[in-house]
């Protein structure tokens, strides 16, 4: 299964770029994570935020292949254990097909993408900053894996 992680953003700082390489590299081929960076809608004073947020999703649409199981980051979502997440990934697993993790920018995801997707993924109630998402991503479903796979990395 290829896993994408569709983020809205482009310019990220080094350790961003690092720490989600550590932890993509780490997964194997059988759950191989790619991130699909989307550029960010124009935002002014002069321009609508929904008009921003409509471009995101339109270039979120665009990047995700229709055969994709779409799952959305979003707040509103469900919210797992590191261990639920892990039955989840072997559930996307068993299903057979490739996987995209949409996240917005900072005004969220566009309705078009939260219809899209067949499931909701909430890592927290707080509000995260878009980087630091990144890797927490990429790192949790490494650990997802590493239960699945017997491998110590995850002490519970």
């Amino acid at each position: 299964m290829q896993i994408n992680l569709v983020a809205v953003g482009t310019r990220m700082p080094d350790w961003v770029k690092q720490g989600f390489d550590e932890y993509s590299r780490r997964l194997p081929q059988e759950c191989s994570l790619k991130l699909h960076e989307i550029s960010p809608g124009q935002r002014g004073r002069s321009t609508p935020v929904a008009r921003a947020i409509a471009d995101e999703g339109r270039r979120i649409d665009k990047a995700v292949p229709q055969s994709h199981l779409v799952v959305a980051l979003d707040v509103q979502g469900s919210s797992w254990s590191t261990e639920q997440l892990s039955e989840q990934l072997k559930r996307w697993l068993a299903g057979g097909r490739n996987l995209s993790l949409l996240v917005g920018g900072p005004d969220g995801l566009a309705d078009s993408c939260l219809q899209r997707a067949e499931q909701r993924w909430s890592l927290s109630p707080l509000t995260l900053p878009h980087p630091l998402v990144r890797i927490m991503v990429a790192e949790q479903l490494y650990r997802a894996w590493s239960i699945l796979s017997g491998h110590p990395y995850h002490r519970s």
